[in-house]
C-alpha cells in the first residue's frame, strides 16, 4: 500500500526558501567554473599572492626571528613580575589618581605591561586582574583603549630615542607627553565620553593580585602559555589579517590603498614609509628604519611617526589579537574588544597629529 507523503515540517519548509548566502553560494560555484574554464590559473595565483604576504609575516617574523621568542618571554617577565607584587604596587600608586576620577584604578595595568613586556601578554595578564577588580565593562574597555597608547615592545621604546637623538629631537618631554601622561588622559577623558560606567574604588575594596604559585611552577606555567599564546592566537591572527591584504594585492586595490595611506599619513604629520611599517607590519623596524633616513626630513615627521610606532600596532594586533586575547580574558567580547582597540587607535593617530605639528619647534636642540 502507498504511503501518503507526509506534510513538510517548519524547519524543512524555511529550508526550502532561498537563504542570501546560498545565492552568493551559487554565484560563487559558477564563477568558479567560468574561471576554471577561461582562466584556469587564476586560483592558483590568488592562492600564490596571499601565502606571499602571510608567509614572511608569519614565518619570517613570528618564527623563526626574535619576535616569537620575545612574546613568550615577555609572558614569563610579566608573570615574574606580577608573582613579585608588581600590580599590587601599581595599584597603591594608581589608587590615588583614579579614585578622584572614580575609575577602578585596574584599568592603567595593562598599559604597564604593554610596555615592559608584549601587548599580547599585557591582555593574557591584565585581563583576569580587571575581572577579579570587579571593573565594569566600561572600565575593561577604557583599558583597552589606553592600552593601545604605550609602545607593545621595550625594544620599539629603544631604537625610538635611539632615533630621536639621531634627529636631534630632546626625548624627556615627547616620552613624557605622548607615552606616560596619555595613561592618565585617556581613561579620564573616556570615562566622561563614551564610557560612562565606571566607579570610584578604595583600596580596601580591591583583592590583592599577587599570586601564591611557586616560582620554578610560574616559570613553567608561563612559557607555556607564552607558546599557547603565540600559536594558537597570534599567529592565526597575524595570517587572517595578511590573507586580506593579499586578497586585496591580487584584486588590484591594495596599490590604490597604499598610496592613499601614504597620504593621509604625510597629512597628520606622520613619516608614511615608516608609518606604514608600523601600520602594517612591526613597529620595532618602522623605529629602526628611522635613523636611516637623511636628516633633511622634515623632524615633524618623524616625532609622528615615533609617536605612531610606540602604540599598539600594527593593524594585525588591533583586528586580530587584540580581540581574540580579551575575549578569552576578560568579560568582553571580541566585538567590543575591537571597538575600544579602534577608539584606542584614533586617539594615537590624534596624539601623533597634535604633537608633530606643536610640538615639534621646543623639541628641536
Amino acid at each position: 500500500m502507498e504511503k501518503k507523503q507526509e506534510p513538510l515540517s517548519k524547519l524543512d519548509a524555511s529550508r526550502s526558501k532561498w537563504h542570501p548566502y546560498e545565492v552568493i553560494g551559487i554565484l560563487l560555484v559558477f564563477g568558479s567554473l567560468i574561471l576554471l574554464l577561461f582562466s584556469p590559473n587564476s586560483l592558483s595565483n590568488l592562492f600564490n599572492t596571499i601565502i606571499k604576504e602571510v608567509k614572511p609575516i608569519v614565518v619570517d617574523v613570528f618564527l623563526t626571528s626574535e619576535v616569537g621568542i620575545a612574546i613568550i618571554v615577555s609572558v614569563i617577565v610579566g608573570r615574574l613580575l606580577e608573582r613579585l607584587g608588581f600590580t599590587d604596587g601599581l595599584i597603591r600608586l594608581f589608587v590615588p589618581i583614579m579614585k578622584w576620577f572614580k575609575i577602578n584604578p585596574a584599568v592603567i595595568i595593562p598599559s604597564v605591561y604593554n610596555i615592559l613586556g608584549d601587548i599580547n601578554a599585557a591582555g593574557k595578564i591584565s585581563g583576569p586582574i580587571l575581572v577579579k577588580a570587579k571593573a565594569t565593562k566600561a572600565e575593561q574597555k577604557i583599558a583597552v583603549a589606553t592600552m593601545i597608547q604605550s609602545p607593545q615592545s621595550f625594544a620599539t621604546f629603544v631604537l625610538g630615542l635611539i632615533a630621536l637623538s639621531a634627529f636631534g629631537i630632546h626625548a624627556f618631554p615627547l616620552v613624557v607627553l605622548s607615552i606616560f601622561v596619555p595613561i592618565i588622559i585617556v581613561p579620564f577623558i573616556l570615562s566622561r565620553t563614551i564610557y560612562r560606567d565606571t566607579k570610584r574604588v578604595d583600596l580596601e575594596e580591591l583583592p590583592r593580585f599577587t599570586p601564591k604559585t611557586g616560582f620554578l611552577q610560574t616559570i613553567f606555567t608561563s612559557a607555556k602559555e607564552g607558546t599557547e599564546l603565540l600559536f594558537l592566537i597570534i599567529i592565526p591572527a597575524v595570517a587572517a589579517v595578511f590573507f586580506f591584504i593579499g586578497a586585496l594585492k591580487f584584486i588590484g586595490v591594495w596599490g590604490v590603498i597604499e598610496s592613499s595611506l601614504s597620504s593621509v599619513l604625510t597629512f597628520l604629520s606622520i613619516e608614511p614609509a615608516t608609518g606604514i611599517v608600523s601600520i602594517l607590519a612591526a613597529p620595532t623596524l618602522a623605529v629602526a628604519q628611522l635613523s636611516d633616513l637623511a636628516s633633511t626630513l622634515d623632524p615633524r615627521l618623524i616625532v609622528g611617526s615615533f609617536i605612531l610606532a610606540n602604540s599598539g600596532l600594527p593593524l594585525s594586533v588591533i583586528f586580530g589579537q587584540v580581540p581574540v586575547t580579551w575575549a578569552e580574558s576578560s568579560t568582553l567580547n571580541e566585538k567590543e574588544a575591537l571597538q575600544a582597540a579602534i577608539i584606542g587607535m584614533i586617539i594615537r593617530f590624534i596624539t601623533a597629529c597634535v604633537l608633530g605639528y606643536f610640538l615639534t619647534p621646543w623639541l628641536l636642540g
